[in-house]
């Protein structure tokens, strides 16, 4: 069974998705200066820079995230919490709702904050003691990856693909993969001196780059997301002096209105541990879906892209 909220939440999913992870590509002039060993100026490319900057931010293995993240009348909401990407996706988020239909239906089940809970395998939604009553006492909703790809298609196989893998620089890739990219400028994020890069991103053409789907299933994926309207997707990160994202904005235009998204990373290294919620305490999405009840607290979308 699939309800009217479960594919429009499975859409936001899969076009978030859809707008991460990339090999890098493409080449352009201009760009950062550096030194050279010798001590003469030299400059780099967007595209060098960027790929220094890449390594570096996946070597730092976690980091503080906070986020706010649109969609038309679909949803507003806020993320905060860390993750860690050492061993696979791991992590806590504090995910509230401000607004749009997502935001009712989160009031109607009792909270609009939650707990998000992230696995190499699963995704875990702290619910409210009002909707445990709905559940038989059990607090914890279970999204496996491989149920989500299940119920996705083609875009959820990609999905699945994308949120395992999802890092910080995923955001780098997803900007070296535009072919445009450009140095916009310098700027201060949070008291630090960064340089800011832009640049936008094909989401089909990306999704035929980084995935390992059959030639059958980007077809159906490329459709898909012809019917979610989506084709751009306008990436710009700013990078601090130690070669480290420190913020990234996304926006894409979608069937459901414009999808925007703001992310801060802060205190790369920090300690980030995360484990499944007691069994006792968790009701697993697919199950929910056989018996035909209401799911909420949905895999979020731009907690981690």
């Amino acid at each position: 069974m699939k309800s009217t909220t479960v594919r429009r939440m499975g859409l936001s999913i899969a076009v978030v998705a859809a707008l991460t992870g990339v090999a890098a590509c493409g080449s352009s002039d201009g760009g950062k200066d550096g030194k050279a060993a010798g001590g003469g100026a030299i400059k780099l490319s967007p595209i060098a820079a960027l790929r220094s900057v890449e390594k570096s931010t996946d070597k730092a293995d976690s980091a503080k995230v906070r986020s706010t993240t649109s969609m038309g009348d679909l949803m507003s909401m806020t993320a905060n919490g860390a993750l860690t990407w050492n061993d696979g996706l791991k992590g806590n988020l504090t995910i509230t709702y401000t607004g749009g239909q997502m935001a009712e239906m989160m009031k109607k089940a009792g909270t609009q904050s939650m707990e998000a809970r992230y696995l190499p395998d699963a995704y875990y939604a702290h619910m409210s003691d009002a909707y445990a009553q709905q559940t038989g006492g059990k607090h914890w909703l279970k999204y496996s990856y491989d149920d989500l790809a299940k119920l996705g298609g083609a875009s959820g196989s990609y999905m699945k693909d994308q949120i395992q893998n999802a890092t910080p620089n995923q955001s780098v890739k997803m900007l070296l993969a535009s072919g445009d990219v450009k140095k916009v400028g310098e700027d201060t994020v949070d008291g630090a001196h960064t340089t800011h890069y832009s640049g936008t991103v094909d989401v089909a053409d990306l999704a035929g780059k980084s995935s390992d789907l059959s030639g059958d299933q980007l077809s159906a994926l490329k459709k898909q997301l012809d019917q979610a309207g989506v084709t751009t997707d306008t990436v710009d990160i700013w990078i601090n002096d130690e070669n480290l994202l420190v913020k990234k904005t996304e926006k894409a235009n979608t069937a459901n209105g414009t999808m925007t998204n703001t992310t801060f990373y802060s205190d790369y290294g920090v300690k980030v541990t995360a484990e499944a919620p007691p069994a006792g305490d968790t009701k697993d999405f697919a199950d929910m879906l056989k018996s035909g009840g209401t799911v909420a607290g949905g895999t979020t979308s731009g907690a981690t892209s």
